[in-house]
């Protein structure tokens, strides 16, 4: 076994080497981002899910649409899921049977339908369900946690549990792109249901006072 002189001792080089990596393990990266801007953002990636289904000129067969409404419910189909048909017939009698099952999650059916794999023929409807999914990468991220911090800089870390809880949470991942569209047009159906909800409820002290008795077990 081969040895090296360290400070007056002989020790094996086997063991110094193995020294100086755990010495060396606690001395991370030097952080350097300085701003308030953490370098982990959320990734939004898209994954499609196709079905598809004998169509009829009348539509969908009744065994086709248990068919369909099986397969949403194994999809789990929440908001912020895109539901398209690709109907080579164009057949409206069909996009209205999958548009009733799909009403069922408050979800609509998309104008258009992305381009797939595999060739619908014209006897065939192809159902399309684009998720999207938010995840951060890379975190958590201990890489640069050295206790020297020459730039006064924000830990690698930084920002990764408030970025992982918003994608975790938010309802439609997609919002983390381009936000929630609205609209400027204001229905006042809408906006007036809680101010009529709220005058049409009787007073709690509209009724008569409970009959009560102050004798024990009266």
């Amino acid at each position: 076994m081969t040895s090296t002189r360290l400070n007056g001792k002989s020790w094996p080089r086997a063991a110094l080497a193995l020294g100086l990596v755990l010495g060396l393990a606690g001395c991370g990266g030097v952080p350097t981002n300085r701003t308030m801007y953490s370098t982990h953002q959320p990734v939004v990636d898209h994954s499609q899910f196709t079905l598809d289904v004998t169509a009829s000129p009348n539509g969908l067969s009744a065994q086709e649409q248990d068919h369909v409404a099986g397969w949403f419910e194994a999809m789990h189909l929440r908001y912020g899921d895109r539901i398209s048909v690709d109907d080579p017939l164009g057949n409206p009698a069909t996009r209205d049977a999958i548009q009733a099952l799909a009403s069922r999650y408050g979800l609509l059916v998309s104008a258009e339908a992305p381009v797939t794999a595999g060739y619908v023929n014209g006897g065939t409807a192809r159902i399309v369900v684009t998720r999207a999914n938010a995840t951060v990468p890379h975190c958590p991220d201990w890489s640069a946690n050295s206790d020297s911090n020459p730039f006064n800089a924000n830990s690698s870390n930084y920002g990764c549990a408030i970025n992982s809880n918003l994608a975790a949470m938010i309802a439609n991942p997609d919002d983390l792109l381009r936000g929630a569209t609205g609209t400027t047009q204001s229905n006042i159906a809408t906006s007036d249901k809680a101010i009529q909800i709220y005058s049409a409820k009787t007073p709690t002290g509209a009724g008569d006072l409970k009959q009560t008795s102050s004798k024990s077990g009266g």
